[in-house]
This record gives structure tokens, sequence and C-alpha cells, in this order.
């Protein structure tokens, strides 16, 4: 029969663990209580009260278990000297880079001290990246440094002086003088006023080219039509301006059908020369013919061919010595295309100009040429030049 009044019985078998050494982390002794006594009946004698007892121990190594409150941390600043030096530096910088912009020097942008003191803002920046208490700001210090550099800015600043020409401000006065010449670098400036004006060369292209078009309407029905107007380009004048002399090209014809065929290009081509014998030119040269001295790979490449009778193209010129002049006379023959490049050249080429899609084109060009109406300022230009 168990003894159900009993909590333990036979050993210690189901009961609980002993505590650990020094008791459970946190615990705490409860002083014991004493029941309550009842009053004693009167008349009764007093038991004398009994010392106020000790209190309680404290537990075994309390000191080692309870928990400790943690001490406060210093907290560390957020940024050091070096971020602040890297963001000063970058933002220095920048401001220099925008009054050198803002005063239109340009040039300077790309001088050595600017060139300098950007590597040093760099140092700084990296150094700032390397530190922790630095990293904030030297994170701002690369932004600052990616917009406001020696590459964005002189970008800046090179585009707009090419938009409104503000090149002036960065050439001394010697280069100022010079830009101005009136004639070409190296060349005799008395040339201009000796040759033929302008207005004879164009008057002389002209009569030309009608006597050209008129001889092979002729000799072989040919049919033409104007491709391009006359252009008239102001020449360098190898000082960084514009002299007062111009490059003439002439309005350019082409037939309205093409001209095939090895025979009949010669034929024509001998034909074009015979008329300009006769107007004082000078023989025609082939730039397609493998004779000319050209790298024949090079001739395969630009005139689809190693010889005429395969080429598609033709380039044919004659100069007007020694007046200025060059008489171009170009055949394109589709017929010759084998690989279909060149016709899609073509095509590309007809449908933005207009012109025939292959056939004969003639046109003359004349360089480093003096209007007549602009001689007598042209004379009084150069007198300012040793």
């Amino acid at each position: 029969m168990v003894d159900r009044g009993s909590r333990y019985v036979a050993g210690t078998e189901g009961a609980p663990p002993l505590p650990p050494p020094g008791g459970y982390r946190g615990a705490r002794r409860v002083a014991p209580t004493t029941p309550p006594v009842a009053p004693p009946a009167s008349g009764a004698p007093t038991a004398p009260a009994p010392p106020p007892s000790a209190p309680p121990a404290a537990w075994p190594l309390a000191d080692h278990h309870a928990p400790e409150a943690a001490a406060p941390r210093e907290r560390s600043a957020h940024t050091g000297a070096m971020g602040w030096i890297a963001i000063g530096a970058a933002t220095v910088f920048a401001l220099i880079l925008l009054v050198t912009l803002a005063s239109g020097a340009v040039g300077a942008l790309y001088g050595t001290t600017l060139l300098v003191l950007q590597l040093l803002v760099l140092v700084a920046v990296v150094a700032a990246l390397c530190t922790a208490r630095g990293r904030l700001l030297g994170a701002a210090a690369l932004a600052v440094a990616l917009v406001f550099n020696v590459a964005t800015l002189g970008g800046v600043g090179a585009v707009g002086a090419e938009a409104l020409g503000a090149y002036d401000g960065q050439k001394s006065d010697e280069q100022k003088f010079w830009e101005a010449y009136p004639g070409i670098k190296d060349d005799d400036p008395g040339q201009a006023l000796y040759q033929p004006s302008l207005e004879d060369v164009r008057a002389e292209a002209e009569a030309t080219l009608a006597a050209v078009r008129q001889r092979l309407t002729a000799e072989y029905g040919i049919q033409w039509v104007a491709v391009g107007d006359e252009v008239l380009r102001p020449e360098r004048n190898g000082y960084g301006g514009e002299s007062m002399l111009q490059q003439y090209t002439s309005a350019s014809w082409a037939s309205t059908e093409p001209i095939t065929g090895y025979t009949r290009k010669l034929a024509v081509m001998h034909t074009i020369e015979d008329v300009l014998w006769e107007r004082g030119w000078e023989g025609m040269w082939a730039f397609n013919d493998p004779r000319s001295g050209i790298d024949p790979s090079i001739i395969q490449k630009m005139y689809g061919g190693d010889r005429p009778e395969n080429q598609v193209n033709w380039e044919w010129y004659a100069e007007l010595w020694p007046d200025p002049g060059l008489f171009y006379a170009d055949i394109v023959d589709l017929a010759n295309d084998g690989t279909g490049q060149y016709r899609a050249s073509r095509e590309a080429t007809s449908a933005r100009t207009g012109e025939p899609l292959e056939g004969l084109q003639l046109v003359v060009i004349a360089g480093e040429l003096l209007s007549a109406d602009d001689a007598a300022a042209y004379e009084d230009a150069l007198k300012r030049y040793p």
C-alpha cells in the first residue's frame, strides 16, 4: 500500500534535480514568515519578544551570477578629420573649376596646375574612404568630384566655346594677328593676284562642262541632268583662321542612262579628253588604272576590281595647268558589281541626293581662288603682314 501522503518514497527516483552550486541564476532568497500567534489570554503571563532575526544571508556566489548592468559605451564620432579634408578639397576644387569656366578660360582647365590639384583631391577622397570615421564624408566628396572635374567641365567648356566661337580669350595678341592672315601659310600671297580670279575659273569651268556635254550628246546620244549646285568654301589660312581665298566646286552633271562595257566607256573618256585638249587642258589620268602607281589593293577596294575591264568605278581627271582647275569624269557601271555591295551604296546615295543610280558624272574643282571683288581688300590686308 502506497502512502499517498508522502511526497517521495523509496529513494530519490522521480525527484527534481538539485540546484547547481550557488543556486540558480537570478534566484532570490525569500525571508521566512512567522505564522501569526494568537494573543495571550487576559491575565496570562506574556513571553518575552524574541530578538529580531538577522537578515537572510546572501546566496553563495551571488555577485558572480547576478546580471550586471552594462557600462555605457562611448560612441565614436561619425566623421573624422580625413572626411572633412576630402569634402572641403572637393568643394573648393569644384568652385575653382566653375570660376575658371565662367571666365571663359577653357584652355586653363587642361593646364598642369588644375590637373595636379585634381590628383590631390583624388588622393584625399581615397584616403577618406579608407577610414571608418571619414567614409561618410569621403563618399560625398567622391560624388562632388565625379560631377565637377577637369574632364566634365572641360568638355562642357569646349562644347560651349565651339558653339559660340569663344576661343579668343585664350589666344595671344600675336596668334589673333596671324589668325586674320588673308593668304595661306607658306604660300606666295601674290599668287592669288596673278592667277585667274574666281569669276574667271567659274566661267571656264561652266564653258568646259557645256562643251563636253554637247560633244557626248552629239556622238553618243547621252542626255544630262544637274545633280549638284555650285559650292564655295573658304580656305583655311594655316594659322587657325580663314583666308580670303575660296575653293570652288562647280555644279555637277550626270548622264541619265548607264554607260556600260569596257569599249564604250573607254571611247567616252577619250572623247572627253579630246574636248579638254581643245580648250587648253592637260591630258587625262586614270586613278583606277593599275599603271597610275596606286597600290593594287587600294585600287581593288576603291574601284571594285583590279583591272578597268572588271571595275565598277572609273575615275579620270585632268588639270588646267598652270591655272587652277581639276576636271573630274567618273563612271559607275553596276554591271560589274558581282557582290551587290556597290549597288547598295549607290542606292543609298541616290536616295539622298536624287542623282542617277549609275552612269557618267562631270565636275570641276579649283582651290585658293580670289574673287575679283575682294582683290583690293586682299592687298590692303597683306600690307599689315611682313
